[in-house]
């Protein structure tokens, strides 16, 4: 039997609010300047939000303000919840972008990679959108739990909350069954925990888990500790760029290790994880593999890839050196030439911060308008 786990956190889980809070102030920089280079760090705990890093703009925003107005809009604005929008201390140290990366990056003819990185890009045809499917249900268990909180069908739900799906798979690799539900979510002290557990399996797992892959083994393990009231950044220091598997693959594909939230499109930790995610994503939906890993490697102010890796794991129906030659040949792997095929000097990125960055069709590396050049290779 082999099975395989994968998590997300909630928007109001403290490494997330403090993604939100980055991903926010970059939008907000990049309405006004979409040139601009970012590289905000946000920290949080108990009654403080710490906001730092470098910035090189003409923009000038107010960043105590764009903070107050995500931590509201996550829906921390009561002290009774451990952290308030209106009660917060914040502190802002944001200096200007070191400018011996600046000259690699904005003084060259071409646009040189903002740093060295390592980046991987995955896809596989276990769901519509071609992403595993632990951490497509897991994404969306937490987006669930936030709606029904919301929208007052929990209202007494609280913003902080984490889901794991384990799915279990046959011997040939096709999915069998979901044998295990994971949810811990933040309630109000009054609510009792039976309440929790009953209101969440109805309003956010059975709305979510496919009934076709329960059986009478399927697990649930609801609120397990019994009680889940102090949240958030009261119960836990948040700090962005600390939840990366659930940010990209949820495990089941390698990551190079740089962070995205609160990045501008010239550091490829995050341009170039968008662009390898589009390739992969296209080369599955061409119907060429059912599984697609994609490795760049970049080096500081080099605009060309110095490396480009591609692995179907034995799924294709052509050589992997094959399709490796097709994205050279076929798509810029350039800083510039992936911020323009993608748009990535648009204000895109506060719905990133949460609930994945990938699987999602809002965004424009989800879209498969490149499937007939992998087709042509049959």
């Amino acid at each position: 039997m082999k099975v395989f786990s994968s998590e997300s956190v909630t928007e109001g889980h403290p490494d997330k609010v403090a993604d939100y809070i980055a991903d926010s102030i970059l939008d907000e920089i990049l309405k006004v300047d979409p040139k601009a280079r970012v590289a905000c760090e946000v920290s949080v705990t108990t009654k403080f939000c710490f906001i730092y890093g470098e910035v090189k703009s003409h923009a000038r925003v107010n960043y105590k303000e764009i903070a107050k107005e995500a931590i509201r809009k996550i829906g921390y604005n009561d002290d009774d919840l451990g952290y308030d929008a209106d009660t917060v201390e914040f502190l802002v140290k944001i200096d200007e972008q070191s400018s011996d990366i600046s000259m690699g990056v904005d003084g060259n003819v071409e646009q040189g990679a903002g740093d060295q990185g390592i980046i991987f890009g995955y896809a596989n045809n276990e769901t519509d959108v071609q992403m595993p499917l632990a951490i497509t249900l897991a994404n969306q268990l937490s987006q669930r739990l936030a709606f029904v909180r919301k929208q007052q069908i929990l209202p007494n739900l609280g913003p902080d909350g984490k889901t794991q799906v384990t799915v279990e798979y046959n011997d040939n690799g096709s999915i069998k069954r979901i044998d295990t539900v994971v949810l811990s979510t933040q309630h109000r002290e009054f609510y009792d925990i039976e309440d929790v557990r009953r209101d969440v399996k109805e309003h956010v797992i059975d709305f979510i888990i496919p009934q076709h892959l329960v059986d009478k083994n399927t697990r649930y393990l609801i609120n397990p500790t019994g009680r889940f009231v102090v949240g958030g950044p009261h119960g836990d220091a948040g700090l962005t760029g600390r939840k990366l598997i659930v940010d990209t693959y949820g495990g089941y594909a390698k990551h190079g290790g740089g962070a995205m939230s609160g990045k501008d499109s010239s550091k490829v930790d995050r341009s170039a994880a968008y662009m390898a995610r589009y390739l992969a994503k296209n080369v599955v939906a061409s119907g060429i593999a059912s599984e697609c890993e994609i490795q760049l490697a970049y080096a500081i102010g080099v605009a060309d890839p110095v490396s480009v890796s591609v692995n179907t794991f034995g799924t294709s129906k052509v050589n992997d050196y094959e399709i490796t030659e097709t994205i050279i040949e076929n798509f810029n792997l350039r800083p510039r030439g992936i911020i323009d095929k993608l748009g990535l000097e648009k204000p895109v990125y506060q719905n990133t911060a949460t609930y994945g960055h990938f699987g999602r069709n809002e965004f424009s590396w989800e879209q498969t308008d490149s499937v007939n050049i992998f087709k042509n290779l049959l």
